[in-house]
């Protein structure tokens, strides 16, 4: 039935070809390379208009006091900052960037099972991102209650909150298409002869995502619904002026919201293990455990949404049981961490760029766990709730995951997206510029948050601004080590040196065939008889 299914999507996205040329060709394609290059684009836009924004907060914040914005302006900054980097950049990021491009690929597929759906979801994705950033110059101004949009806030401000959340409504349906997609696309367009434990360990880290990504976001969208709902109609369903309940929007919206994390993260540990058995030279460690982990990671991540709430007022019970949950959790990423460390032993360790970011993201994803179970404890938790030590947390998970897995496959992948290669020198030293920014700007928050800094506050006592000037120095650091990585890739991209189909000796599929991809990917679907990173 999947040989048959290939021959039945043999040529979908061809109709377009010779109708349209230049941009409309782009913007009309259902080839699941060019939609996951146009995700690309878009996401590195809005990603670079967050950092802008993050370092106005970090500037403002260098000292006590107003700096350059007024605590009303501080508050829309850190709310866009957040919509942006969240639903923008983070959740679509690698899954539908490097997962359109690089999943039927992997699995021995000439595109996604649905390609004009999967042009459908980048114009969602595209409709939704615009509804945000014009929430932020409409009347009223931009919304001021943060990317959670907790209720009572979200439902009393005066501010843009009822087109912000449409666009988060929106952007949500758009991710659940696409991991709709996905799974259809792995069920059904594997290469003959790949059975799910033949898969690369990409493709299994794209597939759990894509469930998240069906079963979670419908909460959210609901939940965002139920918002606007109450602004409009006076509905009470958060607002206790209206006889409505703020601690269920706060279970509604993080029932979705910790599983997204994974959404995030999950891809991202999907790069890094195809990164370190190509740099090494060695099978993987562990194959079907990292495949497993993946889905219990994705499993498990449903069951953990309380610890968000330890101050909120639950029972004893519910409290120790969201705790353990917590716990739990952390021992799937665990195994992965033992893997990854596993193959490198003995390995021919090459220390290229993408490989440098892959042992990047293990350093800081490392510190980012060990400090949540820090929040995960119930003890540690109450002092440490909605202090900097959050904000730290969660960039160490969020950026030094997320972030540097993306910057890792970019750098991995170029090759075989462009067909040229970027200049090593240079990747290098933005990578260590970047690591080393990144650890300047976060670090210190801990340091703060344990002291009691509170997260999302304008002001703070003189006492904090030692570690408030450090970070901001590191923000302005990290900055300089993305503009250099940008400038690199830009222009390597029009003008590096050509590059061969397998410059890193990768043994997966996408190593196989030329660089750039041929339209269909592959001349003949390929059979496949033993699984993938088996290194000569």
């Amino acid at each position: 039935m999947r040989a048959e299914a290939q021959e039945f999507y043999k040529g979908t996205y061809l109709e377009n070809t010779g109708r349209y040329k230049g941009i409309w060709a782009w913007l009309t394609s259902t080839d699941h390379k060019r939609i996951g290059l146009m995700y690309l684009y878009a996401i590195a836009t809005f990603f670079i208009v967050g950092v802008i924004m993050g370092l106005l907060m970090r500037i403002e914040l260098i000292s006590p006091g107003k700096t350059i914005v007024e605590p009303q302006a501080y508050n829309g900054l850190f709310t866009v900052h957040g919509i942006i980097m969240i639903f923008m950049v983070v959740i679509p990021g690698l899954s539908a960037t490097f997962g359109n491009f690089f999943l039927p690929i992997m699995i021995g597929a000439r595109d996604v099972s649905f390609p004009r759906l999967n042009l459908f979801s980048f114009y969602l994705f595209l409709f939704g991102s615009f509804l945000a950033i014009l929430s932020q110059f409409m009347r009223h101004g931009p919304p001021d209650t943060g990317w959670t949009f907790y209720a009572p806030y979200s439902t009393t401000t005066g501010t843009n909150v009822i087109m912000a959340t449409t666009a988060a409504f929106i952007l949500g349906f758009s991710s659940i298409l696409t991991g709709l997609n996905f799974i259809v696309t792995v069920h059904r367009l594997r290469a003959p002869g790949m059975r799910f434990f033949r898969m690369p360990l990409f493709p299994w880290a794209i597939y759990a995502t894509a469930w998240i990504q069906l079963l979670a976001t419908p909460v959210v969208g609901i939940t965002l619904l139920m918002i606007i709902a109450e602004r409009l109609f006076r509905i009470g369903f958060f607002d206790p002026a209206l006889g409505g309940d703020p601690v269920l929007y706060q279970h509604l919206f993080w029932i979705y919201s910790h599983p997204a994390v994974y959404i995030m993260i999950l891809p991202a540990m999907g790069v890094i293990t195809e990164i370190i058995p190509t740099f090494c030279q060695r099978k993987v460690y562990g194959y079907k455990a990292i495949a497993l982990s993946s889905v219990a990671i994705a499993a498990v991540g449903y069951l953990v949404w309380g610890h968000h709430m330890y101050t909120s007022g639950m029972s004893g019970k519910s409290l120790w049981l969201f705790s353990f949950l917590t716990f739990v959790v952390a021992v799937p990423s665990a195994i992965k961490v033992f893997n990854w460390l596993a193959t490198m032993y003995k390995g021919s360790i090459d220390m290229k760029p993408p490989f440098l970011f892959a042992l990047f993201f293990i350093f800081l994803f490392t510190i980012g766990g060990l400090t949540g179970l820090v929040l995960g404890a119930l003890a540690t938790n109450v002092h440490v709730h909605d202090t900097s030590f959050v904000v730290a947390h969660f960039h160490y998970i969020i950026f030094g995951g997320m972030g540097f897995a993306m910057f890792a496959a970019i750098h991995y992948w170029f090759p075989k997206i462009y067909g040229r290669m970027y200049n090593l020198k240079q990747a290098t030293v933005a990578s260590i510029i970047m690591f080393v920014g990144f650890n300047l700007l976060y670090f210190p928050q801990f340091i703060i948050g344990i002291e009691g800094m509170p997260r999302r506050y304008y002001d703070y006592f003189p006492q904090f601004q030692p570690a408030q000037v450090i970070s901001t120095i590191g923000g302005f650091v990290l900055a300089a080590g993305l503009a250099l990585m940008f400038y690199n890739l830009i222009r390597s991209a029009r003008k590096g040196e050509k590059a061969p189909a397998n410059p890193w000796n990768g043994t997966t599929l996408e190593w196989q065939i030329p660089s750039p991809p041929p339209l269909e990917n592959f001349d003949e679907i390929p059979h496949i008889n033993e699984r993938p990173y088996s290194f000569k």
